[in-house]
């Protein structure tokens, strides 16, 4: 039997644990925010608008799926024999995919094919974290679960800065780059081995968590008999949330602040190369900072998660995003929007953070992998609605400035149902199912 994370923590399973943050940190920050969205827009579109519609589509369209999908494998997750194996499918899914990128060349006709493989990872990446964050309470206890989460996005934000800083010095800005690659623009293939870089980073630094991470088991169903179960487990869960007054009312309020976050995540390349002009070298020093202050913050926030609470820790970040944001989208100095960005990082994960420690207090003991899936779902379910929301609002006006400002009404609307109707949850203990 696993030891109980009340009362034994296993060092090298947490550690483990946290440093697969560090394995995927590279994809979303090299595949989904700047290097890969800059060359779609400047190379493959070499057009900011239909490039920013394009990206709405892709990402709106993964969205959906990832609702559709992750409820089900975290219902699935509670019932099978263990969580890593999924984890691994995942984890070698978005390898894959971001590897393919190698092949998309810098030419209209290929975007479709990048589209669908950074699609098909995102929904990897996201089904990934179902069964990553379900193992979470299962290997500390409840008190130090703002800490470690804090501290596992904290260590991603700086593997973010690892694979930027690999691909800036070593291809981008490399004169000539590594291994000979054609710099060319009929080539570019000194951007395009970011896709390589990011799978073999991620199957490299996966291995810990692998080899030492603890995994226990659910309730030892077969794989047929898992799903089967799980299907039914989740269908019994969306019709009792009911009677987890806390859950559905913090899933809800995260569904909308979330997808103003993830919106502001995924068009942070596209904006910076398409309002400022910025090159693919420009836009990943952009990157590295935001990475740094957004793990500088994680780490930090992760503290005071567990001294004020994760609600108020959630509720400080999104005041910063908003009192930051706005100047952010009316500035027109690049100097001044990096460094605007610069302080906005700071925000980020902490938010982020805070609201995996807060599910993993108000989560019912033994329904880790289900309500994680639901937690998923939350941050998925509308997904669709902020990029789609950016691509129509840049379409009518011509602004890519106006269609990233519609994202700050996600971040108020969130944050205020957040404040007026889920209760904070001391870090020390949990809410016990159907407490109001």
């Amino acid at each position: 039997m696993a030891p109980d994370p009340g009362k034994y923590i296993d060092r090298k399973s947490v550690g483990a644990w946290c440093f697969y943050d560090w394995a995927n940190s590279p994809f979303p920050a090299i595949v989904l925010t700047f290097v890969i969205p800059a060359y779609f827009t400047q190379a493959v579109m070499n057009d900011p608008a239909t490039a920013t519609t394009w990206w709405a589509i892709m990402t709106g369209t993964a969205a959906l799926a990832i609702a559709v999908l992750s409820p089900i494998l975290g219902a699935i997750a509670d019932q099978g024999r263990r969580r890593k194996p999924w984890l691994a499918v995942f984890t070698i899914i978005m390898a894959i995919a971001s590897a393919l990128l190698w092949f998309v060349r810098p030419e209209a006709d290929q975007a479709i094919l990048l589209l669908v493989l950074v699609g098909v990872g995102v929904v990897a990446f996201e089904l990934s974290m179902v069964f990553y964050n379900a193992l979470l309470p299962t290997l500390v206890p409840r008190k130090w679960l703002g800490r470690i989460s804090g501290w596992a996005w904290g260590l991603g934000y700086f593997g973010g800065v690892g694979g930027l800083l690999l691909v800036l010095f070593g291809f981008v800005l490399a004169d000539p780059p590594l291994f000979g690659l054609d710099a060319s623009e009929r080539a570019l293939e000194h951007i395009r081995i970011s896709g390589p870089i990011v799978a073999l980073w991620l199957l490299l630094f996966c291995i810990p968590l692998f080899v030492w991470t603890r995994d226990p088991r659910g309730h030892g169903l077969a794989a047929g008999a898992a799903v089967r179960s799980g299907l039914a487990e989740l269908r019994t869960t969306l019709a009792r949330l009911r009677q987890h007054p806390q859950l559905w009312r913090y899933l809800l309020a995260r569904m909308i602040f979330t997808d103003g976050l993830n919106t502001l995540f995924a068009f942070g390349g596209v904006f910076a190369a398409g309002t400022f002009g910025m090159p693919v070298a420009e836009v990943i020093m952009f990157g590295l900072i935001l990475n740094v202050t957004a793990g500088a913050g994680a780490f930090v926030f992760g503290w005071v998660d567990d001294r004020i609470g994760a609600k108020r820790t959630i509720l400080l970040g999104l005041c910063g995003l908003v009192i930051v944001g706005v100047p952010l989208l009316l500035v027109e100095s690049k100097l001044v929007f990096m460094v605007l960005g610069a302080v906005l990082g700071i925000f980020f994960g902490p938010v982020q953070a805070a609201s995996r420690s807060l599910m993993a207090r108000i989560t019912p003991a033994g329904m880790a992998g289900e309500m994680f899936g639901l937690y998923a779902l939350s941050g998925k379910a509308t997904a669709f609605v902020g990029p789609w929301m950016v691509a129509l609002i840049t379409a009518l006006t011509g602004s890519q400035r106006w269609g990233m400002a519609s994202v700050l009404p996600f971040l108020v609307v969130g944050g205020v149902l957040l404040w007026l109707t889920v209760r904070d949850v001391p870090p020390e203990r949990s809410i016990a199912p159907g407490s109001r």
